[in-house]
């Protein structure tokens, strides 16, 4: 068998490009950002921005004509059964503008804001979480996001038009052997004449069984009148030599269309070329700033749906003489929740606002978005299946073919899990966030911990980070928090929110603590990093829950209710942020290393004995040598 096709690179190597990649300058405020350096500047945030009328007006019209859509048309458990989503309620979306929701009106589009295309995404993932991933796919992370962002005016007017109205695009990054770690990309675009030629393949390209139009990403090789690097193209996904070798198959979302991509001698005109040669990575990292919101968007339609089947289920259902919801064991999960699908809205509807009115940096609070949506939707769906008991291990079609009420509640539980590794893992979105969480201490202390900087270099270096820390480190110390008064306006939330001034700056501390303990080990400790993200990540939830509590109680919009739900998420999420502080300092990080290398070496393998492995034979990674394909096209264009 041919070896598959790996680019070797080191350590250092792939984290030079990933670093590259950043947008390295802060020109807007982020609240998040400045939560992580221990300064809450609720004044970002709260009042909480509101959208125009007319973005409202046009919101809510597209809302009750998809609705009716979602209702009348798409019917879940067919695609779940059939693993696939009708032609025809493709098309229908497609009839109402669906595939345009954030394209411009004057190229087809409807125009919506990020607030309504998230509410809209959260409407259609109830009612089918493949369709609803399709729609993302196309426009938060496909074809026409990075045009909207980096493309000329002529690429905009060439393809925009076609995406808003009958063209499905898909992204395709990650390779058979590139996942996170975009230095080892493998597939290439060979300038030739006014073309570029690509090759390679790519894996789990979500629509890419059924794309018109690819936003790819290749490495352009460095020669004369070309800087080469990764870089973004725009793809016509019916060009010769390409061919979709298989349509993957998944244990959740069943409908989706994903594939893997072969890419043989592929003409690319240079025009389809989004930004300049390298600028690949920067333009998807970029792309994903709002885009990422999509994702949590549709775990707040996900935990709508388990609160109700919650409240529904457990109201009917008697035990031992009551409502299995007055059992307390049973309340606790429905409080969890009620409280959390609250936060999670909050905390998507605020980061939406604040990406419409572009007024602040809301790279990290999308990404804490995504990371919090996903962990806690999955923890919703869960905790839904355990109060269900056995009807929530049991399938839909098996509770109504013995009469009960279809309730996919497992199938809910397999759609969820994937959100914790799509457009970003957990462990890379700590990764992530933890970096821009410190990137104040690293633009003053880098040079310190650099290895590669000479000592006068190390003493610049410590000029500025002495000055740096003589004027930040004090107001760690004491703030508005510790005054009892402050946060009035806020009623019986003011004390949530004045532990969130507190906890920042304890926060900011403990990492101020660990940088100076680890100094250029600070990387490797990612058990540390990940509690101090998860933190952050509680704190703003807390703060985005108080902000929309208070809002909703101005405008006589259930405000009582939501006082409420805030302030019990509050309760809850203060109890798990004491616990990762607790876990910053006593933990088995250690430990878990030293057994971690015992795995490795096979000193355990004697644990492994006494089981039969079901699993079949093969590469544990698929051979992605560049060349024809063998295999036939299974592209299936919606037409």
């Amino acid at each position: 068998m041919t070896a598959p096709s790996i680019r070797n690179v080191s350590e250092r190597e792939a984290r030079q490009v990933a670093e590259a990649a950043r947008e390295q300058d802060w020109r807007k405020p982020s609240f998040a950002k400045e939560l992580f350096l221990g300064r809450f500047r609720l004044d970002l945030i709260h009042p909480h921005p509101t959208p125009a009328i007319d973005d409202v007006r046009r919101g809510e019209k597209f809302l009750a004509t998809l609705r009716e859509f979602c209702e009348t048309e798409i019917d879940g458990a067919r695609i779940e059964r059939e693993g696939q989503i009708p032609d025809e309620v493709v098309d229908g979306l497609k009839d109402l503008g669906a595939l345009g929701m954030k394209i411009d009106p004057k190229y087809g589009g409807l125009g919506l804001t990020q607030v309504y295309y998230n509410r809209a995404l959260s409407l259609v993932g109830s009612a089918s979480p493949a369709v609803g991933a399709l729609l993302s796919a196309h426009q938060s992370i496909g074809v026409p996001q990075p045009l909207k962002l980096f493309g000329t005016q002529q690429q905009k007017e060439t393809f925009l038009p076609r995406l808003a109205r009958t063209d499905i695009s898909a992204f395709l990054l990650t390779e058979p052997d590139v996942g996170s770690d975009p230095a080892r990309l493998a597939t290439t675009a060979v300038p030739d004449g006014e073309d570029y030629v690509l090759d390679g393949v790519k894996l789990w390209t979500t629509n890419g069984v059924v794309a018109d139009l690819l936003v790819v990403m290749a490495r352009v090789p460095a020669s004369d009148g070309h800087k080469g690097g990764i870089t973004a193209f725009v793809v016509e996904a019916d060009s010769a030599g390409i061919t979709v070798e298989n349509r993957n198959a998944f244990m959740g979302l069943r409908g989706l269309e994903n594939g893997v991509t072969r890419f043989h001698r592929v003409r690319v005109p240079a025009a389809n070329r989004i930004g300049p040669e390298g600028a690949g990575l920067k333009i998807a990292l970029t792309t994903l700033n709002t885009g990422r919101l999509s994702l949590p968007a549709m775990c707040v339609g996900s935990g709508k749906w388990c609160l109700k089947i919650a409240r529904e289920w457990s109201a009917a259902r008697e035990q031992w003489g009551r409502p299995i919801a007055k059992h307390e064991a049973v309340g606790a999960k429905i409080s969890f929740i009620a409280a959390t699908t609250f936060a999670l809205e909050a905390v998507v509807d605020l980061s939406s606002q604040m990406a419409d009115e572009n007024r602040n940096d809301i790279r990290i609070e999308a990404a804490l978005a995504k990371l919090y949506g996903s962990e806690m939707g999955w923890l919703m769906a869960d905790e839904l299946v355990q109060i269900r008991g056995g009807r929530g291990f049991e399938t839909a079609p098996s509770l109504a073919a013995r009469g009960e009420r279809a309730v996919p509640a497992e199938q809910m539980l397999r759609d969820m899990r994937i959100n914790r590794i799509f457009e970003g893992s957990t462990e890379i979105m700590h990764l992530l966030i933890a970096r821009e969480a410190v990137d104040a201490h690293l633009s003053v202390a880098g040079d310190l911990i650099d290895p590669d900087k000479s000592l006068a270099d190390k003493g610049k270096a410590a000029a500025k980070a002495g000055q740096f820390y003589a004027r930040w480190l004090p107001k760690l110390v004491a703030g508005p928090g510790q005054l009892p008064r402050t946060y009035q306006e806020f009623g019986r939330l003011a004390g949530h929110l004045r532990y969130v001034e507190r906890t920042s700056r304890k926060l900011a501390r403990s990492t101020f603590y660990a940088m100076s303990r680890w100094q250029g080990r600070m990387e490797t400790k990612q058990g540390f990093l990940g509690r101090i993200v998860d933190i952050g990540a509680e704190l703003f939830a807390m703060s985005a829950a108080c902000v929309r509590a208070e809002y909703l109680q101005e405008t006589g919009d259930h405000g009582r209710e939501a006082q409420q739900l805030a302030d019990v998420f509050c309760r809850q999420a203060r109890i798990r942020v004491e616990e990762l502080f607790g876990r910053l300092w006593t933990n088995t990080d250690e430990l878990d290393r030293k057994v971690v290398s015992g795995v490795l070496d096979g000193s355990y393998t004697w644990l492994e004995e006494g089981i039969v492995d079901p699993s079949g034979e093969g590469p544990w990674i698929a051979d992605a040598t560049p060349g024809p394909s063998g295999a036939d096209n299974v592209r299936r264009p919606i037409r």
